[in-house]
C-alpha cells in the first residue's frame, strides 16, 4: 500500500511540475472537473467498502473474507486520495519573475543541460537575490522558479508538508522565544495592598536542521533535446528522494543532522502534562483499539486538545489504522469516517480532516497510531532558502549527475497544540 500510495503522489506531483508554466509555480488550486471526478471515484470505492463490511456484519460472508476484499479496496481509496491530495497543489498561472530571475533561469538552464557557463551565474544569483555563494567547484543555486517547482512537489508528497507551518529562514537555523507561564494578575480594593505578581517564563525553541541530498542521473542525449523538461524532471527526480527522507524525519527522526520528529519527543499521559511534553490517551486495549465502542478514544483525543487548538485541528495516522477507522460506525449506524467532498477536499472523523502518513505508528504495545493537532501552530518545517546543484558529467558516462543538496529543519513549535494516542488500558 505504501508503495501504492508513493507512485500516485509522484505521478501527481510530476504532472503538477510539467503543467505548471515554467515561469511560475503560484497559489495551488485544482481544476474542478478532475477533482469531481476523482471525488466520484473515491465514493463508489468507499461504497464498495461498506457494502463488504455490511455483508460481514449480517453475517453473509466471514469477517476474514471482507477483509480480504476490503485491503485491495481500501488501497485504492488512499491511491485516489493521494491523486486528489496532490492535485490541489496544482496550477497557477502567468509570469511573476523579474528580469534578474528570468535572466538567471535561462543561464542556468544553458548549464544544466550543456555544462556551458554562457554568462556569470554568479553575479546573476545575486541579482536574482540568491545570496548564497555560487561557484563552478561548489554548484550553483537553481532559479527561484526551479525551486519553487520542487517545493511544490515536495508538498505534494508528504502529508507533514500539507498540514504544517512551513517558513523559508535565510541562516543556518531557526530560533524563537515562547512565553509559557505568562504574567499572573488578582483581585483587590481601592485601598488595599498590592503583592508582587508572577513575571512571564520565557524558553528558547531551536528547531533541529541536517542537509538533504539527491543526485539523480540523466544521459547527455536526453538533455540535448529541447523537447525534454529538465525543470519538471529535476523536480519529481529530487522529490523521490527527498520526500522519503524527509517525510521520516518529520515523524520519527531524532534531531542529529536533521528534523526531529513527532514521535520522538517524550509522551505523558494527558493528565500530567507540562510544556516540553506531549500529553496522550489511551485506546482502552493493551495493542489495539478497544473492542466496543473503539471511536469513544478518537472524541477523548480531539477533547484533549483546549478549545482553542480543536478548532484548526487535524489527525495524523497510518493507512493500516485509517483502515480500521473506516469500518467504525456510530450509536445510529452511521459511518464515522466521511470520504471528500466538493466542499472538503480531505476525508474527515468527527468533523475534522484526517492525514495519512507511512511513517506514523501502526497498532501495536505502547503504539502511538493516532495524533491530534492544531499543525500550524504544533510543528514547523523550516527551509533553508537556496537549493543547490553540482554538475557531474565525469564519473558515470554517458550519464550525467546531479548532486542536489537542501538544508531542512523541523519541529515542535508548541507543545500544548498536539495529542497523541496510545495503545494501552
Amino acid at each position: 500500500m505504501k508503495n501504492l500510495k508513493r507512485a500516485a503522489l509522484l505521478a501527481a506531483g510530476a504532472s503538477i511540475v510539467a503543467s505548471t508554466p515554467r515561469a511560475v509555480h503560484a497559489a495551488p488550486r485544482a481544476e474542478p472537473a478532475d477533482a469531481l471526478a476523482q471525488i466520484a471515484a473515491i465514493n463508489a470505492a468507499v461504497n464498495a467498502l461498506r457494502e463488504k463490511n455490511e455483508e460481514a456484519l449480517a453475517g453473509r460472508i466471514t469477517q476474514a473474507e471482507a477483509n480480504a476484499l476490503i485491503e485491495p479496496i481500501n488501497a485504492e481509496i488512499d491511491r485516489l486520495s493521494a491523486a486528489l491530495s496532490a492535485a490541489q497543489l496544482g496550477g497557477g498561472a502567468g509570469d511573476s519573475l523579474n528580469a534578474a530571475e528570468r535572466q538567471h533561469s535561462t543561464a542556468f538552464a544553458t548549464w544544466f543541460r550543456r555544462g556551458e557557463v554562457d554568462a556569470d551565474l554568479g553575479q546573476l544569483s545575486v541579482q536574482a537575490a540568491l545570496t548564497t555563494q555560487s561557484d563552478p567547484d561548489g554548484g550553483y543555486l537553481v532559479p527561484v522558479d526551479w525551486e519553487q517547482g520542487i517545493d511544490r512537489v515536495l508538498g505534494a508528497m508528504t502529508a507533514m508538508r500539507q498540514i504544517c507551518r512551513v517558513i523559508q529562514v535565510g541562516g543556518g537555523g531557526y530560533r524563537k522565544l515562547v512565553n509559557v507561564g505568562g504574567a499572573t494578575s488578582g483581585w483587590t480594593g481601592e485601598e488595599d495592598a498590592r503583592s508582587s505578581t508572577a513575571t512571564p517564563t520565557l524558553r528558547e525553541l531551536s528547531l533541529p536542521f541536517g542537509e538533504l541530498y539527491a543526485e539523480p542521473a540523466v544521459t547527455q542525449t536526453m538533455l540535448d533535446d529541447a523537447r525534454f523538461d529538465v525543470e519538471a524532471w529535476l523536480a519529481s527526480e529530487i522529490a523521490i528522494e527527498f520526500s522519503e527522507e524527509e517525510g521520516q524525519a518529520f515523524i520519527t527522526g531524532n534531531g542529529k543532522n536533521k528534523p526531529r520528529g513527532i514521535l520522538s519527543y517524550d509522551k505523558v499521559a494527558n493528565a500530567s502534562y507540562s510544556w516540553g511534553k506531549i500529553g496522550f490517551v489511551v485506546t482502552g486495549a493493551a495493542a489495539a483499539f478497544a473492542s466496543t465502542n473503539p471511536a469513544d478514544a478518537l472524541i477523548n483525543l480531539l477533547f484533549a486538545l483546549r478549545q482553542g487548538y480543536r478548532n484548526g485541528a487535524a489527525f495524523l495516522t497510518s493507512d493500516s489504522v485509517m483502515a480500521e477507522i473506516r469500518k467504525w460506525k456510530d450509536g445510529q449506524g452511521n459511518y464515522l469516517w466521511s470520504p471528500p467532498s466538493a466542499a472538503e477536499q480531505v476525508g474527515t472523523i468527527l468533523g475534522k480532516p484526517v492525514h495519512t502518513d507511512d511513517y506514523m505508528d501502526g497498532l501495536g504495545a505502547g503504539k502511538f497510531p493516532v495524533a491530534v493537532a492544531d499543525w500550524q501552530k504544533a510543528y514547523t518545517i523550516a527551509d533553508r532558502f537556496g537549493t543547490r546543484v553540482l554538475r557531474d558529467p565525469f564519473t558515470n558516462k554517458p550519464f550525467v549527475k546531479f548532486y542536489t543538496t537542501k538544508r531542512v529543519g523541523g519541529g515542535i513549535t508548541n507543545y500544548e497544540a498536539i495529542k497523541f494516542l496510545k495503545c494501552s488500558t
